[in-house]
């Protein structure tokens, strides 16, 4: 009787006492990015652009609003975010070859999860793509077969969609011009619905073990192709282009003035500007349906209590922002992405965001925590974690955020500061006040009252750039700058 009497007491006390949740032992994770996309989303405090889903998104997590990529261009970006290491250890500074070609022994972000009994797939673009071609094609040629076990190729028409086709940029003859598509046709006739409607599937095939689940949207890449009921959304004549000085470039290195600004390479009207702002955003629109869509498969799965979900950029995209247009620059709209991380378990900073500099090569280390999976060594990032449990956490120690870019281009992004230099500091430097001119807009390199502070900065660069692996890869570094750093 006795005997009984325990175990009974036993057994309401194991009923009572919480249990370990599932993710404890082996969340799952859903790795969403998009492409070319800036913070032009309504939850990151867009006046104009809408991502109710996204916004969504960040009400069950946290904001990362002072995130910085590492290359603004796709290529190197992503392989820096998939290796957790700078561009200058990872030397994928082009996008001529794939990330084993630099690196063969690499352990990938999702190769770490492979390897500790993890299902890893991907939908349509992580590692670096050319697109429209590839997506027309359905290839991926600078894929990473060692990061997935699965992996899933989109194949659209892009531009040829069926639709009204203008090109909002008509000097620009290039692979990036601003082509926009009103397309005919449903969210699935496109790219990104299309890999919503892969991931799904993949979900289904994949929700009883447990996974890293990447999905790549190329929208709001050119072209800007997007079904009508999302350029309905927005008001042509009421867009709003940004506001920059006539001078803006005078007080800009000549190395970097006529660099895609858009006297020089793209020749967008005042007029245009607004259909290239409408496409833009209809395209953000409709690559947030298509995250909502997935959202709402893991709830209705029963998955989104233990999955851990990511969404973010892999660089900043600039719209007219200082006469430029597109990537590859160094100014705030170039180097700023967008980072949601929701950790369902974690909820006593879910719907806040945090201003604390932080950098996509910090996701990789930040994943591995959460998991409770041993990263490699030689991973460069720090760990998001203590901001995903207090955004104002005190031991958040990173003081700038570090950005490199085609001929020589490196910057630091500090609290206080912008501070740039070209062809590594000899064909000219840049110098903001972000407390002052938030716009970047007046460059104070070569006033004399601010000696001192570029002296420091410059210091801190060097000392960055050094501990990011360019020291020991130097030669190869400048070997592949001087051939003209990356490619679109």
């Amino acid at each position: 009787m006795k005997t009984t009497c325990l175990i009974a007491l036993a057994l309401v006390v194991a009923a009572w006492i919480p249990q370990p949740t599932a993710h404890a032992e082996k969340p799952n994770v859903l790795f969403l990015i998009a492409d070319d996309l800036n913070t032009a989303l309504s939850g990151f405090g867009h006046k104009q652009c809408k991502t109710p889903n996204l916004d969504r998104l960040a009400q069950r997590g946290v904001k990362f609003e002072n995130m910085h990529c590492q290359y603004p261009v796709c290529g190197a970006s992503r392989a820096s975010i998939m290796s957790g290491l700078y561009p200058y250890s990872n030397l994928t500074l082009a996008n001529d070859g794939t990330l084993r070609g630099s690196m063969p022994e690499v352990v990938t972000l999702s190769q770490t999860f492979r390897s500790n009994g993890y299902y890893a797939g991907r939908v349509s673009k992580i590692y670096h793509m050319r697109i429209p071609f590839e997506i027309i094609d359905g290839t991926a040629e600078s894929d990473d077969p060692f990061s997935w076990d699965e992996a899933i190729n989109i194949q659209a028409l892009e531009q040829n969609a069926p639709g009204e086709l203008t090109n909002w940029s008509p000097k620009d003859k290039g692979s990036q011009t601003f082509a926009g598509v009103i397309a005919s046709g449903g969210d699935s006739d496109h790219a990104d619905g299309m890999a919503a409607d892969r991931a799904i599937e993949m979900l289904e095939q994949i929700k009883d073990k447990p996974f890293f689940l990447a999905v790549g949207f190329v929208r709001p890449h050119v072209p800007l192709v997007a079904p009508k009921k999302y350029f309905d959304q927005y008001n042509r004549d009421e867009m709003e282009a940004p506001v920059v000085p006539e001078n803006d470039l005078d007080d800009v290195p000549g190395v970097i003035r006529g660099y895609k600004s858009n006297s020089t390479t793209y020749g967008v009207t005042p007029e245009l500007h607004k259909g290239l702002l409408q496409a833009y955003y209809a395209s953000v629109s409709y690559m947030d349906a298509q995250v909502g869509r997935v959202l709402d498969a893991l709830e209705e799965k029963g998955l989104a209590e233990n999955t851990i979900v990511v969404f973010t950029s892999d660089h900043g995209y600039l719209l007219g922002h200082h006469h430029k247009f597109q990537k590859q620059h160094l100014f705030e709209e170039a180097t700023r992405v967008p980072l949601i991380i929701s950790v369902p378990w974690l909820k006593d900073q879910h719907g806040r965001g945090t201003t604390k500099i932080t950098e996509l090569v910090d996701l990789y280390p930040t994943l591995a925590d959460l998991a409770d999976l041993p990263a490699p060594d030689a991973i460069q990032g720090t760990s998001l974690k203590p901001l995903l449990l207090d955004t104002e956490s005190p031991s958040w120690m990173k003081e700038l955020a570090f950005t490199i870019s085609r001929s020589g281009g490196e910057s630091i992004r500090t609290a206080d500061w912008r501070f740039t230099q070209w062809g590594f500091g000899e064909k000219g430097l840049e110098l903001y006040d972000l407390k002052q001119d938030p716009g970047e807009f007046t460059n104070l390199a070569k006033d004399p009252q601010y000696a001192s502070v570029v002296n420091m900065l410059r210091a801190q660069l060097i000392a960055k750039r050094d501990a990011a692996g360019f020291k020991q890869n130097r030669n190869a570094i400048i070997g592949k700058q001087g051939k003209g750093g990356s490619k679109e």
